[in-house]
């Protein structure tokens, strides 16, 4: 998510998955071999606000790390999204089509963005662990 956010007032956190990876740009990674699943963190949705709209990559397109993908739209913002690891898009979240909000409901479970068939698995070296990522989110808030 490329963008400064801020988390709406009083909101009720989710608790972070400790075995997931993060970037700094507020996107979470699950890897399963060379299959990566990707979202936006609870963080992000909570920034964002009502989401409306997500455009994702179509299945085959193969992007670098950290290369922009597509964008999330909220009733307050359109913000960028940024691909986490390297790789060929083998799925999208098809139910976000007729329902966007699962990404607010669900961020971590219902409402994830894609699947990657990740061309260097070794690439989530480049990436945060949840108490890092905490780290970050705090220090951005400062």
């Amino acid at each position: 998510m490329a963008s400064r956010m801020e988390p709406k007032p009083k909101e009720k956190k989710m608790p972070r998955p400790q075995e997931l990876l993060y970037s700094k740009e507020h996107e979470w990674l699950k890897l399963d071999g060379d299959i990566a699943t990707i979202g936006i963190t609870d963080y992000a949705q909570n920034a964002l606000g009502d989401i409306v709209y997500v455009d994702l990559p179509r299945v085959g397109r193969s992007f670098d790390q950290f290369a922009n993908i597509g964008v999330v739209e909220s009733v307050k913002a359109v913000s960028e999204l940024f691909t986490p690891i390297g790789g060929e898009v083998i799925e999208v979240n098809g139910a976000l089509e007729n329902d966007p909000s699962l990404v607010n409901r669900d961020p971590f479970g219902e409402g994830w963005l894609m699947k990657v068939k990740a061309k260097n698995p070794a690439e989530k070296t480049n990436l945060l662990a949840a108490a890092a990522y905490d780290d970050h989110v705090a220090a951005a808030a400062q």
